[in-house]
């Protein structure tokens, strides 16, 4: 089991008092499995990703990463984890403007451990980035931008893939691509990955879909 929450609850303080946020989530991924995340804006979506990415501590309950206890870990311990075992990609890319496209994909790959190469260039090939290694990410359309996040998310070989929105900057020919791409390299390399999406055809490619309103899933 790559990802088990267990009982999650969290709530924020704002000047008008405590407003909860997830209250009593439980799901669990398994290796090369896929699931959608979808819900209504401000219901938690992302926070819920937060937690599951080991980037916030929920205020109870249970996260478990490749069987690692995060939420009985330090900040260390769970830095390792993300490093290690995480990857995730964000709606808006997140791409360094200062490198090239090699440097960026290189650049989470060392961060991880030692680079295999070739599992890099296949990678890179599937993705059709081959020959746009040496250009910079604001000469790339949308599209390639978030194909070479997609990339560089998974040369570093994670046990749980995280996606926010993967596709929801592109126009409805480029989501499909990107999607289907994503899809045959998460299948190749057994992750498990979780997507938060508005998209119904985007949720439909995925193994499981849930629900979150009110706090909880359905």
């Amino acid at each position: 089991m790559v990802l088990n929450l267990t009982s999650i609850k969290k709530s924020y303080q704002t000047n008008e008092g405590t407003i909860p946020v997830l209250n009593g989530i439980s799901l669990t991924l398994l290796a090369g499995e896929t699931l959608a995340l979808r819900g209504e804006s401000g219901s938690g979506k992302s926070t819920l990703l937060h937690i599951a990415g080991a980037l916030e501590l929920p205020d109870t309950g249970s996260v478990k990463i490749a069987g690692n206890d995060i939420s009985k870990m330090d900040d260390t311990g769970r830095a390792t984890v993300r490093r290690r075992d995480i990857a995730i990609i964000f709606q808006q890319f997140n791409l360094i403007p200062s490198l090239t496209v090699a440097s960026n994909i290189n650049f989470q790959a060392k961060l991880s451990g030692p680079v295999d190469k070739t599992k890099v260039e296949k990678i890179v090939s599937s993705l059709g980035l081959s020959d746009q290694m040496g250009k910079y990410p604001e000469t790339l359309s949308g599209g390639q931008q978030q194909r070479v996040a997609i990339a560089r998310a998974l040369v570093s070989e994670p046990k749980l893939l995280l996606a926010d929105e993967p596709t929801g900057n592109l126009d409805e020919r480029s989501s499909l691509a990107v999607l289907e791409q994503m899809l045959k390299l998460v299948a190749e390399t057994d992750t498990a990955l979780m997507v938060v999406t508005h998209s119904q055809n985007v949720a439909a490619r995925m193994d499981k879909q849930v629900q979150l309103v009110g706090g909880k899933l359905t």
